[in-house]
């Protein structure tokens, strides 16, 4: 018995050793590398381990936009020279829109061009203005947003990645399908982050000038005296009865069928009272 208890003591530590190592080895299997694991790891947390820095160094990214809005003596002639300014600012019209109202003839321009010609093509129609109703400049600095979208960008592509080597590991179907589920929100994510993404870049590389111009017409409205407007009335009476005098002719044989079924009535009753 007590060479049985020697022997039991001198074991105990292997044993206990061999127990640390079978779970760190688990442990390892879960969290760590997948080589030692029969089926590969699902859940992977986006924010370990996976770069989140932009792909290279971000210059400041602003957003210019403009209102113009200003009274001119020549519709025409200021609209010629306003396309010469976007010409030689290499600028072009994405929406040209023209309206009439009450004694104002007004013409509406969405113009892009290129940000750094912002400032020079505003000057170049500035000084074929006299006055401007409205001269409003708005410069938005989406520095922050844009570094932040595109190191999420790289972090969707970089988990991407890792999702794919787990698909190649993957034992069976069930796994597969689990691992494509996510693949796919994966690739949601990243489309959506593409679009904002080019959005900002379209919207930095090229500015918005939004001009309106307008003029007065030069014949004042004609104003209606109440001789007049009372002489309107009783033409438009006259027309009216006009129009229910042929109204009639129009149903003249329901009329008829109407008199002659009154008639036919009428006589009826008198031979019923004789």
């Amino acid at each position: 018995m007590k060479l049985l208890s020697y022997i039991s003591i001198f074991l105990l530590p292997l044993m206990c050793s061999q127990s640390s190592d079978f779970y760190d080895t688990l442990d390892y299997e879960i969290n760590g590398d997948s080589s030692y694991n029969e089926s590969p790891v699902i859940n992977i947390e986006e924010d370990s381990e996976l770069p989140i820095e932009p792909s290279e160094k971000t210059s400041q990214k602003i957003i210019k936009s403009a209102d113009l809005r200003f009274q001119t003596q020549d519709l025409n002639q200021s609209y010629n020279l306003i396309i010469k300014s976007i010409k030689a600012n290499k600028g072009f019209i994405q929406d040209d829109k023209s309206s009439k109202s009450y004694n104002t003839l007004t013409r509406r321009l969405v113009v892009r061009m290129p940000s750094e010609n912002f400032q020079t093509a505003i000057d170049s129609i500035s000084k074929h203005v006299v006055y401007f109703d409205t001269k409003s400049i708005s410069s938005l600095d989406v520095t922050e947003e844009f570094i932040d979208v595109e190191a999420r960008l790289n972090a969707k592509k970089a988990l991407e990645i890792r999702y794919l080597e787990l698909l190649k590991k993957a034992k069976n179907i069930k796994e597969i399908l689990e691992i494509e589920r996510e693949l796919s929100n994966i690739r949601e994510e990243i489309e959506a982050k593409q679009g904002r993404l080019k959005y900002l870049k379209n919207k930095v590389s090229l500015s918005t000038l939004n001009i309106e111009f307008y003029t007065l017409s030069a014949t004042p409205p004609v104003t209606i005296s109440y001789g007049t407007k009372m002489w309107n009335a009783i033409k438009s009476g006259f027309n009216g009865i006009s129009l229910l005098f042929l109204g009639i002719l129009y149903v003249w044989p329901i009329i008829l069928l109407f008199a002659v079924g009154l008639f036919l009535f009428i006589r009826w009753l008198k031979k019923i009272k004789k």
